[in-house]
Parts: structure tokens; sequence; C-alpha cells
């Protein structure tokens, strides 16, 4: 006899000797690792909320009382980017995500995370050819037209909650690296966005603070409803991927989560970043997101997961800057299609362009569809065969940089990561 342990979104299978003098199979909520009181479904990545029907992809193990939740997604692909600054290569960006949750009674937690990525390895120090995305450094120089690899450690990171009353709970979170409340759920753990290998041409607008070297973060908690604060440091890492950065909380931010129905995930936040890169010391950011997550489960192997968020920097010298993205993502047995449409303002700086720009800020359109089909599903491992094209719009003055060709790119992906839980 066993006893079964059911979410919405997700049901494991505990043998009959840990029943501890159960007499009757009967449900419990599986909990999230950061808060006791939320479902694990909703939990994304920090302290970021899902929507409570979300699906989840991973391997769950029961160690006693304590819970093992593991995580992850590899894409091996070959892309081609076009225009003088595109590139064609063969890489695979990837990430490994291990939770773990012991209960000390019944109204407190101990959490724990840990996330890896072999980037520094597949990747290199330059990131992946993405036409229009910029962020961080390589060889004390700004990238531009790349996506940046991530540290080896992108999250090593200890929680606790408690319970304050039926309806009321507190949680405080610390991690180094971690992710402040800063933003929605990072791309690669959004279910919109999970079968697309690129990041997010406005990344560094919305969510790029989720590999932080030191965050402290406490929230309190009302039914579905979470206010949070963060201290932080606004540096990003440096291109030492393997290291761990001089913390500095030096930066802040807060945010407003609420989950009005279990297919709603609304947030609201805003921060004050310090001195982010490193190329431009001197240059600071106040960062406002809001983002509205929805979900919506259509059988036992069907979801339709969507995403929009907007994110605006105000940035030392530049301004205000602002990014827009509505991304969706339908499953259906084996098969997957996706979409991402972006509109992002960066200026002639963060593209790094010649002296003579420097002055401008430059609208950007990016427009992504792929297909997966899964060549083994929903036996531990999924393994899918996938292809994605992207086209791009850029102003005609940046032609004398990027060429007359038209901006686009397209990829040829394996998708590799655990069965839906």
């Amino acid at each position: 006899m066993e006893l079964v342990l059911k979410t919405e979104a997700a049901s494991i299978h505990v043998p009959a000797e840990r029943k501890r003098g159960h007499e009757h199979e009967h449900e419990m909520m599986m909990n999230s690792s950061v808060n006791l009181a939320d479902p694990m479904a909703r939990e994304g990545s920090g302290t970021s909320w899902l929507p409570d029907s979300s699906p989840m992809y991973g391997r769950m193990f029961m160690l006693g009382d304590d819970t093992l939740m593991l995580h992850g997604a590899a894409f091996p692909r070959y892309t081609n980017v076009s225009t003088r600054r595109g590139d064609d290569r063969i890489d695979a960006p990837n990430w490994l995500m291990a939770m773990y949750s012991h209960p000390l009674n019944d109204n407190a937690q101990l959490g724990a995370r840990i996330m890896l990525s072999l980037d520094p390895l597949t990747e290199g120090g330059r990131g992946y050819p993405l036409l229009y995305q910029s962020g961080e450094s390589w060889q004390g120089e700004p990238l531009h037209d790349r996506q940046h690899p991530h540290d080896l450690f992108s999250e090593l990171s200890v929680s606790y909650s408690q319970k304050i009353a039926s309806d009321l709970s507190a949680l405080l979170y610390f991690g180094y690296p971690g992710e402040p409340a800063l933003g929605p759920p990072t791309f690669m753990h959004r279910p919109s966005a999970m079968d697309d290998p690129d990041a997010p041409l406005g990344h560094h607008w919305q969510d790029s603070t989720h590999v932080t070297f030191g965050v402290a973060t406490a929230a309190l908690q009302w039914r579905t409803l979470k206010l949070e604060g963060s201290i932080f440091t606004g540096r990003e890492p440096d291109e030492n991927r393997y290291d761990f950065d001089r913390p500095r909380f030096d930066s802040y931010s807060g945010r407003i989560s609420w989950n009005p129905t279990p297919d709603l995930a609304l947030q609201f936040s805003h921060g004050y970043l310090r001195s982010p890169e490193a190329t431009e010391p001197d240059a600071n950011v106040h960062r406002t997101t809001a983002s509205v997550l929805y979900n919506k489960s259509l059988g036992a192997d069907a979801n339709w997961a969507s995403t929009f968020v907007w994110g605006q920097n105000n940035t030392t010298h530049e301004g205000a800057t602002e990014s827009f993205l509505l991304e969706s993502n339908l499953q259906r047995g084996r098969d997957t299609v996706y979409a991402r449409v972006e509109r992002v303002e960066k200026s002639a700086h963060e593209l790094v362009l010649p002296e003579e720009f420097h002055d401008e800020i430059f609208p950007l359109y990016s427009a992504s569809f792929g297909y997966v089909r899964d060549l083994t599903h929903a036996k531990g491992i999924d393994v899918g065969l996938g292809g994605q094209f992207t086209i791009s719009h850029r102003p005609s003055e940046l032609n004398a940089v990027y060429g007359n060709e038209l901006g686009y790119g397209f990829q040829i992906f394996l998708r590799v990561r655990p069965s839906r839980h």
C-alpha cells in the first residue's frame, strides 16, 4: 500500500513504510522550498512566484521528512545569426538546480537551493551570438550582440519560513549568489520560455539580477499576497565565471506579488542598482518592472503558458529606456510550439556603436517562433528535437554598422530536461 501526496501540478508515491501509522491514503500539499505556506508549483526563481497551476519538470526524492527536487535543462545546438555583427557556432546553454526543504515543525521550515551552469565551458567568455543583445563584459570590453554566459555557481541560497497564523507567514532568504526581489521569475524558469534556448533582449531591463553575489530578502505574506524587500550587490558578475565576487550590499529593491487565481501571477517591483557594469562604474540604474504570468492546464499532458513583462531602466547619463516582452508556449503531448515578441530601447553606448551615435536611443524589435517534438517523453528524461527562427528589425541608420542585410537568426537544437512531475 502507498501514501499518495498530491498538488494540482504534481504527485508522488511514498512507500508504505513511511506512512508513520496512517491507516489510509490521504492528500498533503507539497511545499515550496522557500516558504512552507506556498505550494511547490508556485516556486519560481529566487523568491518570485509562478502561477499555482504551473507544470513542474523535475525529479523528486523524499528523504524521510525532507524533500529534494532536481531541475535542469540543456540545449545542444547549432545557431546562425545574420548581419556583420552576427556569427554561427555550435554550443549548449544549460543549467541544473537542486531544491531542498527540511521541516523544523508544523509551522517552520528551512530551505536550500543550488543552481549550477556549465556555460563557462560550453559558451566561453563571450557567450553565444544573439543579435542586439547587450550586458556585461569580456576582456574589459562591453559585450554586444552576444548573450553572456552564466556563472558556474548561479545560486547558493538558504531560506527560513515561518507560519505566523493560518493565513499569514514570513520568510528570510540569503543568497551568495542569489536573486533579489526584483522582476518576474527569470526566463529559464518560466513555463512560457522553457523551450526557447535564447535569453530575451530585454533581460537587463527585466530579470538580469538572478545571479547576484550577496542578497538578503525579507518577506511577509498574507494568503496569496506577498510584500518583499531586498538588499543586494548591484554589480553584475565579473568575467571570471568560476569565482565568488565580493559582496557589496549597496543596492535595494521591493516587490509586491499577487496570485489572484491559480492561473495568474502578478508582480510589480522597483530597485536601485549601484554601479551594475564594471566598464561603467559611475553609472547607476533605477529599474522598475511589472509582469503578468498566465498558465492554463489543458489536461494531464497539455499546458498553455504566457508571460507579459514590462521593464524600465533609468540610467545615469542616459535617462529612461523601456522594454516590452510577450511570450507564449503551448504543449500537447510530444509537441510544443512557442513564440516570443519583444521591443527594447537601447542606447548607442549599450550597443557599443561608434562615437557619432553616442547620444541616440534606438528602438529594436525581435520576434521568435519555435517548435519542439519530443523524441522521448514522460519517461524520466524528455529529449526534444527543435528548431527556431528569429527575425529582427532595427532603425535604418544602424545599417552603417550592421550592414543592409535583414536581421535574422535560426537554430536547430536538442532540448534535454527531466519529464513533467
